[in-house]
């Protein structure tokens, strides 16, 4: 695997830039978190759609492969409502650092997915992240419902990247996003004609909405996912990996200079939020070293 040059570690970091930025944009939209999500989801399939058309790539896939991009994508959207929604009622401090949790999760999820057993350090890093989430809900006991649905859209993040994994591979990256897209746009839709929650007021979206919307649906979403999946051929997923924990870094700094006082914490939350963020870290870096020893021995 390429270690990558200057120029595409530029371009991780500003794509993870532009993922840190997510969360305020989020905040900034005046829509519930259920709207939202849709309206991000619509626009994002239209847009790769359109992409996809103008490159002329074939995008006709086996009915088995379809149903599986569709229902995660249903994943997807479960994530991206309970991230909003914990940004909706706590803020991006609290969304962002409870996010870091996610790398954990996979880290827990793995040996399930791939029949191994569970070993002692991931036991210790994920004892390591509960105490520094404990600190948090101790602290921040008033958000508690925020941070509740932040590790629950940690956990999806988990699950969808997994099952991304075996998509990764074999198919091209803005392929996987309209299937993706589509699926998430489907689930949302058929609870919102249930709930007769498409009526007036849905529609009725402000225009600095629409263009924050957009932003989200083709800076953050469409442009993101597709190049961020492109880098991997030129950086390795460690790489990639260990830059990506730096998403609630910017998020949460870039959270404090549009919203000032509304994202300042008290310093116990940091103290949690960075034995999250160093935890997830030190998993990553022990994970490559092992990987390093196992490639050298073989």
């Amino acid at each position: 695997m390429p270690n990558g040059n200057l120029k595409h570690f530029a371009h991780l970091h500003l794509i993870v830039f532009i993922w840190g930025f997510t969360a305020v944009i989020g905040k900034l939209i005046s829509i519930d978190a259920l709207p939202l999500v849709w309206y991000r989801m619509a626009m994002a399939m239209f847009m790769v759609m359109i992409y996809i058309k103008t490159m002329r790539f074939p995008w006709r896939l086996p009915i088995r492969t379809v149903l599986g991009l569709l229902g995660t994508g249903a994943i997807i959207a479960l994530h991206w409502v309970t991230f909003f929604k914990a940004i909706k009622i706590s803020n991006v401090s609290i969304a962002l650092a409870c996010m870091s949790v996610g790398a954990l999760f996979a880290a827990f999820l793995e040996p399930l997915w791939y029949k191994r057993k569970l070993v002692g350090y991931e036991v210790l890093f994920g004892l390591m992240v509960v105490f520094g989430l404990g600190v948090i809900f101790k602290v921040e006991t008033r958000y508690w419902q925020g941070i509740v649905l932040a590790v629950s859209s940690a956990f999806l993040v988990a699950v969808f990247s997994m099952i991304n994994g075996l998509y990764i591979a074999r198919l091209k990256p803005s392929v996987i996003v309209f299937y993706e897209m589509a699926g998430g746009v489907l689930l949302l839709s058929l609870y919102l004609a249930f709930t007769g929650a498409f009526a007036k007021d849905f529609w009725a979206v402000s225009s600095s909405d629409i263009g924050y919307l957009f932003l989200l649906s083709s800076l953050c979403t469409a442009y993101a996912f597709i190049a961020s999946v492109k880098l991997m051929a030129f950086i390795s997923p460690y790489s990639v990996m260990l830059t990506t924990n730096l998403e609630p870094v910017y998020g949460i700094v870039l959270a404090f200079f549009v919203f000032g006082s509304s994202e300042q914490m008290t310093p116990m939350f940091y103290a949690g939020a960075s034995v999250i963020l160093l935890t997830v870290i030190a998993n990553g870096i022990l994970k490559n070293r092992l990987k390093l020893k196992t490639k050298t021995k073989a």
